[in-house]
């Protein structure tokens, strides 16, 4: 039985060299055949600017008395809903809605935001 020689191969890639059998270096394909042809592929084409976003509409909104269902205030802007609420004792005796286009329905204000819209009231 022969000895095998052993040898430090530095060109991997990544982490560093390897020990290596001579035999595996002296037959390594890269020494013996052509090297392959670089691949470079085509450019990729730009894709098309997305649309410019249609500006929002103003809201709309929907004010309704909480005990006797009665509508206060439909289709109204920010500012009519402000003079609405200003008649109301408390966010709580109203259900404010928002117009939401896409759905096309009427869009019941969550808590938070019938509590921002209250303290924009109290602001003006």
């Amino acid at each position: 039985m022969g000895r095998k020689v052993w040898v430090l191969e530095t060109s991997t890639k990544g982490t560093g060299a390897n020990v290596v059998p001579l035999e595996r270096v002296l037959k390594s394909p890269s020494s013996t055949s052509t090297p392959t042809p670089l691949y470079v592929p085509p450019k990729q084409s730009r894709p098309a600017p997305a649309p410019e976003p249609q500006p929002r509409a103003p809201r709309r909104f929907k004010v309704v008395d909480l005990l006797s269902r009665e509508v206060l205030g439909e289709d109204v802007g920010t500012r009519e809903t402000m003079e609405i609420l200003r008649r109301v004792r408390s966010v709580v005796d109203v259900n404010l809605y928002v117009w939401e286009p896409e759905q096309e329905r009427w869009r019941l204000l969550t808590l938070a935001e019938q509590g921002a819209m209250w303290e924009l009231r109290e602001r003006q």
